[in-house]
């Protein structure tokens, strides 16, 4: 019962609703109870000849009239009952999705998206049975049985009902020992549902690598290991819950037995009429839906309690990066100083970044390069605040940027890394999925700006093709130039390019610079780039390496030393100078 105490807090909210679902049930039990008497009554009728038409007609009516009861009763108790389950699902789901966007870098770097999906599905299913057919089975167990047990007792022979019911304490000696067994089954099975599910979601997302290096037999044989492993788990669960069913038929049955034994003796002896037998007789076929009842509410109370825990491990969670509700809710605009003395990783033993220093004035230029691995995506990160615990203060407008509150710091920054997602709709709502309210004249401006909007109106549906899922239809170049748009809608204070540009070609790449230099010259912008023509127009460029600035000022004064820059320039120079001769 341990899953009825956790959601405690929400049987509160919604006792009204309960009460009335529960009310439904008693008055369906109590309707219940009139026609098994009634059919006692008719069998006692024939046996004594004095069975009349109109007496007939009287029982045919009342039968009736119960009918109809348990009718309006049963309505009135699953619209209660279900609608409050279905209300409990919606809260949950909404609460875990609301989680999941408030969520920051490191919280996704410990759960897979397919774990994440399985609690967001399986779990919350799971979770809402409690709150729906939980409740039906607890408390229908309990009206029907013990009204159904009063009968039985009252109105036919309360010593027959004793022994018929004898067996049925054995069901509470099973529930015991079960439940613990089946407690830790069933999270090893939701845990197990988790990990095929990572596993699926993996190989559909990545079907184009799978394709391409020819590991589909091999990818196929993991896949079915994952299935087998999942298999085999479940079966232990199955087991268990099975040993359940059987036993509650043993002890149906013995009921039966010792209700024909004993009956009819009873009935030899003229202590109860064959009347009172048939009706026993029903009244103990009535009661084999409650011992199923707690059958069934032992399997869904166990797997809810294993898949609220789960979820409930997830919403108590807490984001490392602040969401600052309480902070400046202006928009930052002005020059950016970043001066960080020391930030790593959680769970590094280094750290990623030490001494760097850095200052942007508001409609500069700023150009990050250097090897893989320098440094440069972390200074992104923590621009974008992923990261909060470091040594130093990041700037913006003279604030401390971890002072705005999120949702007015992040929408004044346009950010476009190597790999950009993109949703499974058209051109057009991907451009302008930061505005839907844009207009198409503000679509195709912006497009135009990515040297996207000539290859958009090739496209059979032009801005109205879907792209397909992550744009699996567009090629890498088409992906970073849409992601570039989307990012230029919003006209970012900050707009960052995140080796954005990797997949274009030179004069490609020559005249989207071209254009965010002539757009942007009241706008910050931060150029990371591996290919060093992206940076060699801007205000100043700093050059990473081991995690410190090792160089840094404009592309003349750079040339003009002799250190990694000037090397790696003109190393990329004589690479296109021969394919150029090629």
């Amino acid at each position: 019962m341990g899953i009825f105490r956790k959601l405690g807090w929400y049987f509160k909210r919604e006792r009204r609703t309960y009460l009335i679902g529960v009310l439904g049930l008693l008055l369906t039990a109590l309707f219940a109870i009139i026609p098994p008497r009634l059919i006692g009554m008719v069998v006692d009728a024939i046996h004594d000849h004095s069975l009349t038409g109109q007496r007939l007609a009287l029982f045919l009516t009342i039968l009736v009239v119960a009918a109809i009861g348990q009718y309006v009763t049963r309505y009135m108790w699953r619209t209660a009952i279900w609608g409050a389950a279905a209300e409990l699902e919606r809260l949950l789901r909404t609460r875990l999705f609301k989680h999941y966007m408030i969520m920051d870098q490191a919280f996704y770097q410990r759960y897979r998206t397919g774990d994440l999906m399985a609690r967001a599905t399986n779990d919350l299913q799971a979770i809402q049975r409690v709150a729906g057919g939980g409740i039906l089975q607890f408390a229908d167990s309990i009206i029907t049985g013990g009204t159904t047990l009063i009968a039985m007792m009252t109105l036919v022979n309360w010593r027959l009902t004793l022994i018929a019911v004898l067996p049925f304490p054995l069901l509470a000696v099973m529930a015991f020992y079960l439940g613990q067994k089946m407690n830790i089954a069933f999270r090893d099975s939701q845990a197990a549902f988790s990990r095929l599910n990572n596993k699926a979601q993996e190989s559909i997302t990545g079907i184009k690598v799978i394709k391409s290096l020819g590991q589909e037999r091999e990818d196929m044989a993991d896949f079915n290991q994952q299935v087998d492993e999942t298999i085999n788990v479940n079966w232990r669960v199955n087991r268990l819950d099975a040993m359940f069913d059987p036993l509650t038929t043993l002890i149906i049955a013995l009921a039966y037995v010792a209700t024909i034994i004993i009956g009819g003796s009873l009935v030899v002896h003229g202590t109860i009429t064959i009347g009172n037998l048939v009706t026993f007789i029903t009244y103990l076929a009535m009661m084999v839906w409650p011992i199923f009842a707690v059958g069934m509410l032992f399997n869904t109370l166990e797997r809810g309690n294993a898949s609220y825990d789960r979820v409930m491990h997830l919403l108590n969670e807490k984001p490392e990066v602040s969401l600052g509700n309480s902070g400046r809710s202006a928009a930052p605009e002005g020059d950016l100083n970043f001066a960080i003395q020391q930030f790593q990783y959680p769970g590094d033993d280094q750290p990623s970044l030490h001494d760097v220093t850095f200052s942007v004035k508001q409609g500069q230029t700023l150009g990050i390069v250097g090897r893989v691995g320098s440094g440069k995506s972390t200074i992104m990160r923590l621009i974008l605040r992923q990261f909060e615990h470091y040594q130093g203060r990041i700037r913006m407008a003279g604030d401390d940027i971890r002072d705005y509150q999120l949702d007015a710091y992040l929408p004044a920054i346009g950010y476009v890394p190597q790999d950009s997602f993109l949703f499974s709709d058209s051109v057009r709502e991907n451009i302008a999925f930061a505005r839907p309210d844009a207009t198409m004249a503000e679509v195709e401006a912006v497009a135009e700006k990515s040297d996207l909007a000539h290859q958009i109106s090739q496209f059979p549906d032009g801005y109205e093709t879907q792209v397909g899922e992550d744009g699996i239809s567009l090629s890498g170049g088409q992906r970073q130039r849409l992601a570039i748009a989307r990012a230029l809608m919003i006209d970012p204070e900050l707009l960052i390019l995140d080796d954005a540009l990797s997949a274009v070609d030179a004069e490609t790449e020559s005249q989207i610079l071209g254009q965010l230099r002539a757009d942007r010259q009241h706008k910050t912008t931060i150029i990371a780039a591996h290919r060093l023509s992206s940076v060699m127009h801007a205000d100043e460029i700093i050059v990473m390496d081991g995690g410190h600035i090792v160089e840094r000022g404009d592309h003349a004064s750079l040339m003009a030393g002799n250190g990694w820059y000037r090397q790696m320039f003109d190393r990329q120079a004589l690479q296109l100078k021969v394919r150029g001769e090629e």
